[in-house]
């Protein structure tokens, strides 16, 4: 009797509320009920109702009085109360799997190539975890709300569609992402095609082309240049199909330019059969041809090229950057690039610009400037509208195929995780599930303007080189390597079995594309022969300059005062601080010619004056809109403001009407991505001015990669100019070994064929001077300004407004002071920068007047002109001391004693005044430092002791 009681006790009069609750449910949606509680419902729908008719709907009062009734004449053979319970519960299974799936199905993908591990146990993806039997299995829920599949469907059904989905070729992540609107746009493209593609046979045929072209130029390469570089594509040849599917699609878009960033793995590859280098061109590079234009040139694997390229949508400009050793150090140099680009188009910029990095599994992973990029990535200063990643994933760094040994992470890709980027990875032996990977990423980035990331898990049938043999190290990986047939291979034979292609077809094609590598042909169809496109920027003005100091750089004093009234003037119901305030007053003073500017006054007059004229500014770094010593106030908050993101104001935005950008980013603190950014985007743009600014001057050590491979080189090894501006606040004022040297020695160190500037400009005449001349010259050199800290506000740095309106950047500056004979000077004293006014002060107190102080404004390249010219005011000096605050190993002197001594005659002297040598750029302590300034002004005007040079 209890159990009949329990199986029956929901229809006792007290459970009508349950009941009218089912009821309700059904009205509504019939298909929301128990199959049992449905069939019950139809029958009641027949029952008469009061009035004698027959309606679909009753009134409730009857139906409860009816189950009422029904329950004293016994039980009903409906689902129990308990059943409906439990059927309630295996919904809620079933919601859970279909979740675990999509976090965890990735996991336990099929996506190695080489099968080398089994798939792991993962307890959540089994419906027995979740008190499921095989019972259950043919039992049918409604998943409409939940999956994006047939509205209802079978247990059954619904774990085959999942593991189709999320299981076999493609591993989603993107679960961690918090925007809901991304998930399920990215839940409904996966699941509502399982993940797995429908091609027709000609696009099948058409990725077995491109399959072919990348498997074929490499076995070309490795036969006809046996033992020579090439970092092979072999074992990743999907990554070629990738790429053809991501410009088509992108052209679909109406995207009209893609920039690639990419290091040595299938570089040449990507040259010849996605940007339609011509084969024979290579083949020359192979063979040691190379023309004369460059002084230095370098290895094929590091260049860059450009072509044009017919999709769907129309033509696509097409640019693989230039991009040395350090392979991932491309990545913010392309994303800077972009941004040029996407400016100079305007609003809607980002949809026709396109970003693609290529990286490698291992460097991916391991190297910092990877997170640095991606870090900048929804910046505003610094966005592009999203990157597709794309990873070669060989599964093998150098020598290291353990992950224990490679990362510290699951996947190589978790980093992007930071950035809520999603990551689909894709077993490279399934090339449809990669080119369908391709196009969700690119909807993806079109719709969101969010990066997102292809992780293609191939293999490297090669060394990481072809002269490595890496089975000395792996020789379980490359046994599994040498039994595999090749994705090409395997590609054809499954096109084959299901009658797309002929038997003998896939050999056919690489017979045809040998025979095109043997005639030197285009592997690419078609490429596109001068297209002319209308935001292209002609360089050729900028290109194959003699170089020249001089350019005329003065400004009318009238427009002075006009750009100086503008800069100073801010609207009235804007409240500046009070300090802020003090500082626009005196500008205002200086603009009328009442007193001397200062140096944050010459730089925004520069800045006026170039943006006035059409030359953009982009000034970026920590801090660089307040300044670092807060000179420059080129951002004013107003103090009422209410919110965050509201109430600034950029008084050299408001200069005239029409006239060119003015903007200034408080960038993240970041110096390798950053600055590498800044050069992407003057290598893009020459007409602005970019400038990157340091912190301090010596945290350009953090991207000193940036210096050395690309600022100081990219113009002798390939060709490519570029006008970025570095100021590195530099100078010995007491703050410590990091926060004192710029570390100018580094610089001069790399300077030789008029590759870049180095400059120290000491007034704020030289500073306005040097910005204008930086743009109004026609070429463009990098330029390092190493600016000062104390000279921002010392008043004998100051210029009158007269120096501006006349007058050009003097690389040298000779005596000023008019009390100084030069029939009676015996030594001239040589420096540069904020050490020039510690000396003249030295000198007026100890009364010297047979000692004149010269300024050498440009360390390189080095004025031997205007240093001579300058020397020759002095007819009877035989003693030179060169003079520097940096200690004896660093600085200027041993970069640029040789253009001094060869500036002097027959027995005059050469000699050093400056701190000893030392191991870090300044002592910490203030008084040792305080001591050292003392010392070595003393020895620039003391009688010659220790190594002298003698002419």
């Amino acid at each position: 009797m209890m159990q009949e009681y329990n199986a029956n006790s929901y229809l006792f009069g007290g459970n009508a509320p349950y009941v009218e609750e089912l009821y309700e449910a059904y009205l509504n949606n019939p298909g929301s009920v128990p199959d049992n509680w449905r069939s019950y419902f139809d029958a009641m729908q027949n029952v008469p109702a009061v009035d004698g008719t027959s309606k679909p709907d009753v009134a409730h009062a009857p139906v409860i009085a009816s189950f009422a009734e029904r329950a004293k004449s016994g039980p009903i053979r409906v689902v129990t109360a308990s059943a409906d319970v439990e059927m309630g519960r295996k919904r809620t299974a079933v919601q859970q799997i279909i979740a675990a799936y999509r976090f965890l199905g990735s996991s336990w993908a099929n996506l190695d190539p080489l099968q080398r591990q089994e798939r792991p146990n993962i307890p959540e993806l089994d419906p027995a975890s979740y008190g499921l039997s095989d019972a259950d299995m043919d039992v049918k829920f409604n998943i409409s709300n939940t999956y994006f599949g047939p509205e209802t469907s079978s247990l059954r059904d619904l774990m085959n569609s999942l593991r189709d989905t999320y299981c076999r070729s493609i591993g989603a992540e993107f679960m961690y992402i918090s925007n809901p609107v991304e998930k399920r746009w990215l839940q409904q493209k996966l699941e509502s095609i399982r993940a797995t593609p429908n091609f027709t046979v000609e696009k099948k045929k058409h990725i077995l082309d491109r399959l072919t072209a990348a498997e074929g130029l490499e076995r070309y390469l490795h036969t006809r240049y046996v033992g020579q570089k090439r970092f092979s594509l072999e074992g990743g040849e999907s990554f070629i199909a990738s790429m053809d599917e991501a410009i088509q699609r992108a052209g679909e878009f109406g995207v009209q330019e893609i920039v690639i960033g990419m290091a040595h793995r299938g570089r040449l590859n990507v040259l010849v059969n996605t940007l339609g280098k011509m084969p024979q061109d290579l083949f020359a590079e192979f063979e040691g041809k190379h023309g004369d234009d460059l002084p230095a040139g370098d290895v094929k694997y590091h260049q860059g090229f450009s072509s044009d390229i017919s999709t769907p949508g129309g033509p696509v400009h097409l640019s693989l950057a230039f991009n040395p050793s350090h392979l991932e150090i491309v990545n913010p140099v392309v994303e800077g690039s972009v941004r040029a680009r996407i400016e100079r188009r305007g609003d809607g910029g980002s949809a026709q610009v396109l970003p693609i990095i290529v990286h490698g599994d291992a460097a991916f992973a391991g190297q910092g400037v990877v997170m640095e990029t991606l870090n900048l990535a929804q910046t505003r200063g610094y966005g592009t509208g999203g990157t597709l990643h794309i990873v070669i994933n060989n599964q093998i760094g150098f020598t290291t195929s353990d992950p224990r040994d490679a990362r510290s992470t699951l996947y190589c890709s978790d980093v992007v995780k930071m950035i809520e980027a999603p990551v689909l990875h894709i077993n490279a032996d399934d090339p449809e599930a990669v080119v369908l990977a391709t196009q969700i990423a690119l909807d993806y980035r079109q719709e969101f303007k969010k990066d997102i990331v292809l992780d293609i898990i191939c293999y490297r049938k090669l060394g990481h080189n072809e002269q490595d043999t890496p089975a000395l190290t792996q020789p379980l990986m490359y046994k599994k390597i040498g039994q595999h047939p090749g994705t090409r291979k395997l590609y054809a034979d499954k096109l084959v079995a299901q009658g797309s292609i002929g038997a003998t077809d896939g050999d056919d094609m690489v017979k045809v594309f040998r025979d095109a590598m043997d005639a030197g042909k285009l592997t690419v169809d078609p490429v596109i022969t001068n297209f002319k496109n209308k935001f292209a920027v002609d360089w050729i003005p900028f290109l194959n300059r003699k170089w020249t100091d001089a350019a005329d750089t003065a400004v009318p004093m009238t427009e002075l005062k006009r750009l100086a009234q503008r800069i100073t003037t801010i609207p009235e119901s804007f409240q500046p601080h009070s300090l802020v305030q003090k500082v626009l007053a005196d500008r205002a003073a200086m603009g009328r010619g009442e007193i001397n500017l200062d140096w944050g006054m010459g730089e925004h007059l520069a800045y006026a004056s170039l943006v006035a004229s059409g030359y953009s500014v982009r000034l970026t770094g920590q801090d660089a809109g307040r300044g670092t010593f807060v000179h420059r106030h080129a951002v004013l908050h107003d103090q009422k403001r209410e919110r965050w993101d509201s109430g600034t104001y950029v008084p050299l935005q408001n200069v005239s009407d029409g006239q060119a950008p003015f903007r200034v980013i408080d960038s993240v603190l970041s110096e390798e991505a950053v600055l590498a950014f800044e050069y992407g985007y003057s290598a893009a743009e020459p007409n602005a001015l970019t400038i990157w600014e340091a912190q301090f001057g010596d945290f350009a050590n953090g991207a000193q990669v940036v210096i050395d491979q690309f600022i100081s080189s990219g113009e002798v090894k390939w060709g490519r100019a570029s006008g970025l501006t570095m100021m590195l606040p530099h100078g010995y004022e007491g703050q410590g070994p990091e926060h004192s040297s710029a570390r100018p020695e580094r610089f001069l160190q790399l300077c030789a064929d008029n590759n870049m500037q180095v400059v120290q400009p000491t007034s704020a005449a030289q500073i306005f001077h040097l910005l204008r001349r930086q743009m109004i010259r026609p070429f463009r050199k990098p330029l390092v300004i190493l600016t000062p800290k104390s000279l921002l506000r010392n008043k004998d740095a100051g210029s009158p407004l007269t120096e501006f309106a006349k007058g050009n950047f003097h690389t040298v500056i000779g005596e000023v002071d008019e009390s100084i004979d030069p029939k009676k000077v015996k030594r001239i004293i040589a420096c540069s920068g904020k050490i020039y006014y510690d000396l003249v002060n030295a000198r007026k107190e100890r009364a010297q007047t047979d000692v004149a102080i010269i300024r050498v404004e440009q360390l390189y390249p080095f004025p031997h002109k205007a240093f001579a010219a300058e020397l020759k005011k002095f007819p009877l000096f035989n003693e030179l001391m060169w003079t520097q605050d940096e200690p004896q190993n660093q600085g200027a002197w041993f970069q640029i004693q040789h253009n001094i001594f060869e500036a002097l005659e027959d027995g005059q002297k050469l000699a050093y005044a400056g701190r000893p040598a030392s191991a870090s750029p300044a002592v910490g302590y203030y008084d040792k430092h305080y001591a050292q300034l003392k010392s070595l002004i003393d020895t620039a005007f003391s009688k010659l002791k220790g190594f002298v040079l003698t002419k």
